[in-house]
């Protein structure tokens, strides 16, 4: 019988045992313990009706999200952040364990709402890897008829960040710095707007920085040097660690009252720079290494400060 009960856990049983097609299908399974008679031999017809349907060809197989996650993170070892990732979408497994695959856009409002207390920085990114593991499973393996993330719908963030320096602030907090090497760091971020972690692993060659495998995934990246940037530049590559950089950054803000500068608002004070001195957002994207141009939009408002400036001086007196 297909159906029966397992004394000793209290339940019934569900199997199937099919030759189709010269392949034999198997399966077992204990259903819940509070289901009756009736319960268990409606379950028994579906499940069973369902099988042979997958079996036969007739019926597609509807494959689930943790499917979906498991054949992404076995293809995409290769990813800096795969370890992130793998830790991300293991946290929300609770949502999307056993759920179809074209269930995503529930088991994303479902993560929406049960972990609202998480910042939303850290949602958008969790659902964005489950969005792309389904859609990798959908383009890649046929796991769905259709793009399962159609109808899905990713937080937004509004984390943008406004602070920019100046060059003599730049010099304010250099006199803090009592390694070489960290403050050549620092005068390469301001000049460059190259991220801290370009920089670590840059290369000088020629009158530019180079460096290879960038965090948008471009082949290389080369930023010509700032006049007063190769004054600095003795010894390269640096020495220290990302956090040793970071530390003395934090040591040197406090010092110069610059509490609310971090280290990758130098990155934002060479777009302001640029901007200020004429070049428009297409150059400062090229310079900063953006492969969205949305990236660069953040900068817009600083593009509107330089034309009204420009525009106040018409009908103006010339000294």
């Amino acid at each position: 019988m297909p159906i029966y009960r397992d004394k000793e856990r209290g339940c019934f049983v569900f199997e199937f045992d099919r030759r189709i097609n010269k392949r034999r299908i198997r399966v077992r399974k204990h259903l819940p313990r509070d289901w009756n008679r009736a319960q268990a031999d409606k379950f028994d017809r579906q499940e069973g009706e369902r099988l042979y349907g997958i079996a036969s060809g007739v019926i597609s197989r509807t494959y689930t999200i943790d499917e979906a996650v498991k054949v992404y993170l076995q293809e995409k070892k290769h990813l800096k952040s795969y370890i992130e990732a793998a830790r991300h979408l293991a946290q929300v497994m609770w949502a999307y364990n056993k759920k179809p695959i074209d269930q995503l856009p529930e088991v994303a409002a479902l993560i929406v709402k049960k972990d609202a207390h998480l910042a939303p920085a850290t949602l958008k990114n969790r659902i964005s890897l489950l969005r792309a593991a389904c859609r990798w499973a959908w383009k890649k393996h046929g796991m769905a008829g259709s793009d399962p993330a159609a109808r899905l719908q990713v937080p937004k963030v509004q984390n943008e960040r406004h602070v920019y320096i100046e060059v003599g602030d730049l010099h304010r907090m250099l006199r803090h710095v009592p390694h070489k090497d960290i403050r050549m760091v620092m005068v390469a971020a301001f000049y460059t707007g190259m991220r801290l972690s370009e920089i670590l692993r840059s290369q000088i060659q020629g009158d530019a920085l180079v460096v290879h495998d960038t965090k948008n995934g471009a082949a290389i990246k080369s930023v010509p040097m700032h006049p007063a940037l190769k004054r600095y530049l003795k010894e390269w590559p640096p020495k220290h660690k990302k956090s040793t950089v970071q530390k003395w950054q934090r040591i040197t803000r406090s010092k110069t009252g610059l509490d609310h500068v971090n280290f990758h608002d130098l990155r934002h004070s060479t777009a302001s720079g640029l901007i200020n001195s004429g070049a428009d957002l297409y150059m400062v994207g090229q310079v900063l290494g953006h492969k969205d141009p949305r990236s660069t939009q953040r900068y817009a408002h600083l593009k509107h400060d330089t034309m009204l400036a420009a525009l106040s001086k018409i009908g103006k007196k010339v000294a």
